[in-house]
């Protein structure tokens, strides 16, 4: 009931104009924004079906955002998860609902529920020919592990990927390593993992793979002090946490206390220590401040137009007039110089879910600009095939994602080092991916650091 409650509140929230899907189910405690885009995806279909069957006028007490969200998950999802009345209310109209969606289909002489949909209903192409995939969290499994636990429900591993091709050919129950990141899992597109015991219990992450690119290229040594500068959701500071194997400390800041909290509590369900949150600006954050003394890597994903961002809900693309884009490229480029203050720096990630060069290329080419010969940028992945628009010189040392080209989201990657000495070593980042992590390396979830290796958590089914 709770669950249904919630994205029924999602829904109202949107109609109200409160924010975006994105942002309104991040807020949620409920993985919620499978269950809410489809419900808005069938959003015509399921007001004829609702208007049909009479339900609404059956039982007055029930609001069509959430006789909606039940409905959806009656005859288009995976059948009704939770209990109590509004299950029941459900399972009671469930021969009318039914018999109202058979009439619809012999309407307009369709078969399939996806044949309903408007061409504006349905999912972009490149939203729906985008793999899922899963980061193992090796903070508490290891790779060879998830493996056997999909393996023993059903699933088919085929090994490593060689190509994106590969990964394009995706279907049914099979799956594979990716062939740039070594603890990247990739399963055919749509794939649901979202009540799968691996992810509510934090030993997977579900994170595209374009967004795992920053934290794997910042590569912090473990025991190093970290930044992550817009750090909500987490995702990206988790990574970072098992990159280091919760040895060392990474200050993540975000301005949403309600971001925060949630990110607390991602951070917590996946094992990470060693970090502290700061409601904060980071743009207010001191550099000379004794704390941050020993920084010597910077993650920084600031707040961008989105418009890399695939959406499988009509309505929910990025859109972004040139005034926005003006403003936000003008504080990419503060956070950017800001970022490049702190002293004892050695590496720093600079990263957008933006396709727009004004955000990505253009904001970069400026602060080197204005820092002299005191930064540079490195060569980041060779092996990657997406490089930066020749914007300047030296801008194919960017990294660029897309659906068509990467079979991920888009985003733009640079990686900036200083000249001279005290630059990171090595200065050279990855070719390709380096042999998956071995059981066993890393620390038990939830406990502090220790000397001694401890053996990681198997899961049970």
């Amino acid at each position: 009931m709770a669950l249904y409650g919630a994205a029924a509140a999602v829904l109202e929230a949107l109609e109200r104009g409160e924010g975006g899907l994105k942002a309104l189910v991040y807020n949620s405690r409920f993985p919620l924004y499978a269950l809410v885009s489809e419900t808005l995806r069938y959003a015509a279909v399921l007001e004829k079906v609702l208007s049909g069957a009479g339900l609404l006028q059956a039982e007055k007490k029930l609001s069509p955002q959430l006789a909606k969200v039940l409905v959806y998950d009656l005859l288009f999802g995976k059948g009704l998860k939770c209990g109590g009345r509004w299950k029941a209310l459900a399972r009671r109209h469930r021969a009318r609902l039914q018999a109202e969606l058979a009439r619809l289909k012999v309407q307009q002489k369709v078969s399939r529920n996806e044949e309903l949909l408007s061409p504006a209903q349905a999912a972009s192409p490149a939203a729906s020919q985008v793999p899922r995939y899963v980061r193992v969290n090796t903070l508490k499994t290891c790779v060879d592990d998830v493996i056997d636990f999909f393996k023993r429900q059903g699933y088919s591993y085929l090994g490593k990927a060689g190509s994106v091709e590969e990964l394009r050919a995706l279907s049914g129950k099979k799956f594979l390593l990716d062939l740039h990141l070594p603890e990247l899992l990739v399963f055919p597109p749509q794939t649901d993992f979202h009540d799968n015991l691996l992810y509510t219990s934090g030993h997977i992450i579900l994170q595209d793979k374009a967004s795992c690119l920053p934290a794997f290229l910042l590569s912090p040594a473990p025991g190093s002090h970290v930044i992550d500068a817009c750090a909500a959701p987490g995702n990206k500071t988790s990574h970072l946490a098992a990159i280091l194997k919760n040895k060392g400390q990474i200050f993540a800041f975000d301005m949403d206390t309600k971001r925060l909290a949630t990110m607390n509590t991602l951070l917590m369900r996946a094992g990470v220590t060693g970090f502290q949150l700061a409601q904060q600006d980071f743009l207010t954050v001191d550099p000379t401040e004794p704390r941050y003394s020993k920084v010597t890597y910077i993650l920084l994903d600031p707040s961008c137009s989105g418009s890399g961002m695939l959406s499988r809900v009509p309505g929910q693309e990025a859109a972004v007039g040139a005034q926005r884009l003006r403003a936000l490229a003008a504080f990419q480029r503060r956070a950017l110089a800001h970022a490049l203050r702190f002293p004892a720096l050695r590496r720093l990630v600079y990263s957008t879910c933006s396709l727009h060069r004004e955000e990505n290329e253009d904001v970069v080419w400026a602060v080197l600009q204005e820092s002299g010969s005191a930064f540079r940028l490195v060569d980041a992945f060779p092996a990657w095939p997406c490089r930066g628009l020749a914007a300047f010189p030296g801008a194919e040392s960017c990294l660029r994602a897309s659906p068509a080209d990467t079979l991920t989201h888009g985003f733009f990657v640079a990686v900036l080092e200083p000249c001279g000495e005290g630059a990171a070593v090595p200065s050279s980042l990855p070719a390709a991916a380096e042999e998956k992590p071995q059981c066993g390396e890393g620390t038990e979830p939830g406990a502090a650091p220790k000397k001694r290796k401890r053996k990681k958590q198997r899961v049970k089914e």
